[in-house]
């Protein structure tokens, strides 16, 4: 992961250096120095890719002196719209510009050392690369940098606002991680054995095994993992940073370490996609990693049901009823509707034994949610005004952004089975990600509980927004700032 050091010394004197600017023709003092140093070499290129200072642009000047391997000159975006984000996103996009050098500087300009220490954040996951598979030395090449000094007026300021961040970058990086390893490596045991290292953070961590489940009546999720030959685990993840008698936020993950949709077979075409099917327990580790890190005044809980969906001659089949640990009987008609099943018996285990203030579940449930959001937006279900509410501003404020969808009476009845209490699918196209997420409504009861389909959000399939191609970690961040805006200031 990128080493981050701040320093008070705003005017650097060579090497490999991006410098942040503001949209308009007012530029920041360091750039303006360095220009002149340089005899106009940075606004002579600045003219001539009519760069801007726009959001989201940039500029690379090559050995503009013999001092300077490279100059990167990065938009910010106008000074009246910079916020967070917009700086993570900055940051992000200059490491990646960064990336030849091993070593490089940053320099923020008038930034506040909060925003320049955002800053940092977005350089440390603009840098992220998952290399552990890679022996080709020109890939290699193209992910050197290793160590950033971000040049701040304010550089004490930003110092210490970076540990609680760094923390979120760790968070960050570790479900970015699980997320991007091969499915024979991530399996639902292997990924519980990571888990359990985790406990050298402060986290207590309990792990569940196939006996276990079965004695607790998990028939949902065990029925998932009946056809693969690797054993599914639930994971307990608890942080215990509140008051000892203050109920704790519950936070739930799909963990499909790979789906082949079971016997309702998915087609060849992108299959290999679906090792990514437990994002929603990557982001729920990462987000438990980052509260221990950085000791979150708040008593949490995570959870990650961990299974395999395979194709064997002990599958489960169409047209099975299973019973879930609620009691409640469910008729399969889609294997492939598998993540709904894993999440009905961890919700509700969650909501009986924790009796949290809220439930918050991440899950890459449905395709359906790509097609009604894109890749823009998670879609947000919920049967709690003032938690939504809670949850969409701290997406905006993240850029991990979420869609209001509905729940209602009408979907729900669409579950309605002739021989089990329900049916995991509807029967139909129509409303797919809204009839899943009445589905696991049945499962929470009167708790606060709220639905994060990020299906259409775990995994960029092109650099986007300051980080690169590959897994997002989507959750971590938005679930860290919910939790220290609406719980830990209380």
């Amino acid at each position: 992961m990128l080493q981050i050091s701040f320093s008070s010394e705003i005017r650097p004197v060579g090497g490999s250096l991006a410098v942040l600017v503001p949209q308009g023709e007012n530029r920041p003092a360091v750039f303006t120095e360095l220009d002149t140093a340089l005899s106009g070499a940075l606004s002579r290129a600045a003219k001539a890719e009519d760069f801007t200072g726009k959001d989201g642009t940039s500029c690379v000047v090559l050995a503009p002196s013999a001092a300077f391997e490279r100059i990167v000159l990065v938009g910010l975006g106008k000074a009246e719209e910079l916020d967070a984000f917009a700086a993570e996103k900055a940051g992000g996009l200059a490491a990646s510009l960064l990336g030849r050098a091993e070593k490089a500087a940053l320099a923020t300009g008038e930034l506040s050392g909060v925003l320049a220490a955002h800053v940092a954040l977005g350089a440390v996951l603009g840098a992220y690369h998952f290399g552990l598979y890679h022996g080709a030395p020109e890939v290699l090449e193209t992910h050197k940098l290793h160590a950033l000094s971000v040049l701040s007026a304010h550089a004490a300021e930003a110092d210490a606002a970076w540990p609680s961040l760094l923390a979120v970058a760790r968070g960050v990086v570790l479900a970015r991680d699980l997320v991007t390893e091969p499915a024979n490596v991530l399996n639902p045991v292997e990924f519980a054995e990571r888990a359990q290292t985790l406990r050298a953070h402060g986290l207590e961590v309990e792990v569940l095994d196939r006996p276990a489940m079965e004695k607790l009546g998990f028939g949902a999720l065990l029925g998932v993992a009946q056809g693969s030959a690797n054993e599914p685990r639930m994971v307990i993840m608890r942080w215990n940073g509140g008051k000892a008698d203050a109920a704790p936020l519950a936070f739930v993950g799909k963990g499909v370490t790979f789906d082949s949709g079971g016997i309702s077979i998915k087609p060849a075409a992108g299959m290999e996609d679906m090792k990514w099917d437990m994002a929603g327990a990557a982001a729920v580790t990462g987000l438990m990693t980052t509260l221990a890190l950085r000791k979150a005044e708040v008593n949490a809980v995570g959870l990650v049901g961990l299974v395999e969906n395979m194709v064997s001659g002990t599958a489960q089949r169409p047209g099975d009823v299973v019973r879930s640990a609620s009691g409640q009987t469910i008729e399969v008609l889609n294997t492939d509707a598998e993540g709904r099943l894993v999440l009905a018996d961890v919700l509700w285990y969650a909501r009986d034994r924790f009796a949290p203030r809220l439930i918050v579940d991440l899950a890459t449930l449905t395709g359906a949610i790509i097609i009604s959001l894109g890749h823009e937006y998670a879609g947000l279900f919920s049967n709690n005004e003032a938690l939504a509410s809670g949850l969409a501003d701290a997406g905006a404020f993240t850029g991990e952004k979420l869609w209001r969808m509905p729940l209602g009476k009408a979907y729900d009845k669409l579950l309605k089975s002739d021989i089990a209490d329900m049916q995991n699918i509807s029967g139909g196209r129509a409303g797919g990600s809204i009839t899943a997420a009445q589905f696991l409504k049945r499962f929470v009861g009167e708790t606060p509980w709220a639905h994060l389909d990020i299906a259409g959000v775990a995994w960029d399939d092109k650099a986007r927004n300051g980080q690169p191609k590959g897994a997002s970690g989507f959750g971590v961040r938005l679930l860290d700032r919910f939790v220290r805006t609406g719980f830990e200031q209380n």
